[in-house]
């Protein structure tokens, strides 16, 4: 029934989750609807089913909750600590996985009416030769805001695929690809249609040997978005690491994935060196603007920590 409302001809329509993002862009302007389609009477969309085996959650599903669950913090620990990390406990009890996966950029030009940039229609990032000091390092010069998620790059990191609901039935999908950069719709920060709902989240078991974890640096310690964030998840087969998972959140318009880097690690002994030159090819690629240069060196330490965490060399 949701997602019928949301297909009707010649009616705009959008999801309202927890209402943490979505209330703010009506408040803005951003986002002026004809219908808002609430979720919260759903039966099951906020379930939380934890096995050892796999992981399955809701769209619904409380931020808190996700934080807080026992076994996902000891099977699934870089989900729980970017659910933990996300702004403040009053907006984790009522943001959603959902919400917090599909929410819309704070670039302040894109918040602000005063400036109408090419993600609202206009023919101008005014990041790239304006006040840029919170914006990308990756993904182009469409756009250079970054995705606020804190669950998002915790997710990709563990494989999780995401299941979109429409009239038309049901897809999966890697959630790696459910996030789509500017230069493919500049509008659009993923590949949800009009008429879909991300109605859940599954995230596969890890291979024996993981660890996994997420790092945030931010200006404030509550209530901020990451400067930079690292999520990063290893499988360590005696000391050689067999698998690797690097993303970085606060750097590109998407989650980004570092697999230049990934495939430095696989197969060597994450040690501090090796950790070192994986650190360094994950920037290597990096474009600053002329006032987030500082992002670089921050990266590579995030990358570093986090790697070290989970490498077990702390």
């Amino acid at each position: 029934e949701a997602a019928a409302l949301l297909a009707q001809e010649r009616t705009s329509a959008l999801v309202l989750a927890g209402g943490t993002d979505l209330v703010t862009q009506l408040k803005e302007g951003l986002a002026r609807p004809d219908l808002v389609v609430s979720l919260r009477a759903i039966e099951g969309l906020d379930r939380i089913e934890a096995s050892r085996g796999e992981l399955r959650l809701g769209a619904m599903a409380p931020l808190a909750e996700i934080a807080a669950h026992d076994l996902i913090r000891e099977k699934w620990a870089v989900l729980a600590e970017g659910a933990g990390a996300a702004a403040t406990p009053q907006i984790r009890n009522a943001g959603t996985l959902g919400g917090n996966l599909c929410q819309r950029p704070r670039c302040w030009y894109f918040r602000s009416e005063d400036f109408h940039c090419r993600k609202k229609g206009g023919e101008e990032c005014f990041a790239l030769e304006g006040e840029n000091k919170y914006h990308a390092l990756f993904g182009g010069d469409e756009c250079r805001a970054v995705h606020p998620s804190d669950t998002a790059p915790a997710l990709v990191a563990l494989d999780a695929s995401a299941t979109l609901h429409s009239p038309r039935g049901e897809r999966r999908i890697p959630l790696e690809r459910f996030f789509s950069l500017p230069s493919v719709d500049v509008s659009r920060e993923n590949v949800l249609q009009p008429d879909e709902i991300l109605a859940e989240v599954h995230v596969p078991a890890l291979p024996p040997g993981t660890r996994s974890g997420y790092l945030k640096i931010r200006e404030k310690a509550s209530f901020d978005f990451a400067l930079v964030s690292c999520a990063a998840a290893l499988t360590i087969d005696g000391a050689v690491c067999a698998r690797a998972r690097i993303v970085l959140g606060g750097v590109a318009p998407i989650p980004w994935r570092c697999r230049e880097a990934e495939a430095i690690l696989e197969g060597g002994v994450p040690d501090e060196t090796l950790i070192a030159r994986a650190a360094d090819e994950a920037l290597r690629a990096a474009t600053p603007l002329s006032k987030n240069r500082y992002k670089i060196p921050m990266a590579r330490t995030a990358i570093r920590r986090a790697l070290t965490s989970c490498s077990g060399n702390r």
